[in-house]
């Protein structure tokens, strides 16, 4: 094999087999096309813990098969007397379908107001926040997306038993013309996320230290005997974590232990979501040194962070950046051996030809 381990799949053959398992799993034509579009990003930016096959898990698991999704939902709108807010009801539709009409929807809001969000109850996961915010900063907002995880699997900072999600934070900034490509800046609160864990199991290999604990609670690297995930950043990524319970609490989320798992009659189990969207305009003052224009002063001030000896340092969005560039020059979605076989798991289920790895180039 190649240095890079990986082999060149054309997007035209995945976008196919992403669409084609979705529809298998009884999802709408759009909301295939929603699911396919969301995975080709994650697969073009190199973002291997929430790509076709993560997603794919998840609704495995957790969604179609299991009730935690449900194929053709319809979003209902629930009044609001705020006029740049939107309130929805999933009604446990497609994440991803979700999460483009949301963003959709608060960058209409933003265009009016200057500033829009939108809150979803009653939703199944939407995976890759960064990718959204990626998107709306591309357009040339400012975008954030919380979420709340699918399970609670992260324990709080000195605990044992799992209450909180890896309930990631997402931003995005309009920074391409400064830069050539957006600041996204999108974390799990975890110390790596569960898409991590099973990526390295895959892979054969073990997790950075203190990053999770096994069934006793004492630190593992190995995958295969997680049974818990740890904050990062100690009592500073519990903070954060316990942001989005907070949101979701106020939006309508119920019990984080009751996720995604049986619940008693009444509860809920399902996840909620925030995105927000800022036009650049509304926040501008107007007031900027030597007369730079808005955009002028944003790379000036990128500049100045990134100068001083501080120019090899790694932006955040930048490795997202080169990995589609990486993407662009081999001609297709980079996946490993080991990804392939998983896929071709997808293609049986869809009665669909294998992929053969003498079909596809070495990166």
């Amino acid at each position: 094999m190649s240095n890079s381990g990986f082999y060149v799949v054309p997007a035209a053959l995945h976008h196919d087999l992403i669409t084609a398992a979705y529809l298998h799993r009884g999802y709408t034509p759009e909301e295939a096309a929603d699911a396919a579009r969301f995975c080709d990003m994650a697969s073009t930016h190199g973002i291997r813990t929430h790509n076709g096959l993560k997603a794919l898990h998840l609704d495995e698991h957790f969604g179609s098969k299991a009730g935690g999704c449900v194929p053709g939902a319809v979003i209902e709108e629930i009044p609001s007397r705020f006029a740049a807010s939107k309130i929805w009801n999933a009604n446990l539709k497609l994440g991803q379908s979700t999460a483009f009409a949301a963003m959709e929807e608060a960058i209409r809001l933003a265009d009016q107001y200057g500033i829009g969000q939108v809150s979803v109850d009653n939703a199944f996961h939407y995976l890759w926040g960064g990718g959204y915010v990626m998107d709306a900063a591309k357009r040339g907002y400012i975008a954030y997306t919380n979420c709340t995880a699918a399970l609670a699997e992260v324990v709080p900072f000195g605990g044992k038993f799992p209450t909180l999600g890896t309930n990631p934070h997402s931003w995005g900034f309009p920074t391409t013309g400064a830069l050539g490509y957006p600041v996204v800046i999108d974390w799990a609160t975890s110390t790596v996320a569960m898409g991590r864990v099973q990526q390295l199991k895959r892979e054969g290999k073990e997790l950075p230290p203190n990053a999770a604990v096994d069934a006793d609670g004492q630190p593992t690297t190995d995958p295969n005997k997680v049974a818990a995930l740890v904050p990062f950043g100690a009592h500073k990524g519990y903070g954060l974590a316990l942001i989005n319970e907070l949101v979701a609490g106020l939006i309508g989320g119920s019990l984080p232990t009751l996720r995604s798992r049986p619940i008693p009659a009444g509860e809920k189990r399902s996840c909620c979501f925030y995105f927000q969207v800022i036009h650049p305009d509304a926040l501008s003052s107007g007031l900027f040194a030597k007369g730079r224009s808005q955009k002028e002063n944003l790379k000036a001030v990128l500049a100045d962070v990134f100068g001083h000896g501080n120019e090899i340092c790694t932006l955040p969005g930048q490795p997202e950046a080169k990995a589609a560039a990486a993407t662009a020059a081999a001609g297709g979605l980079l996946f490993s051996e080991a990804e392939i076989g998983e896929f071709n798991v997808l293609a049986q289920e869809c009665g669909l030809p294998a992929w053969q790895l003498a079909d596809f180039a070495l990166a």
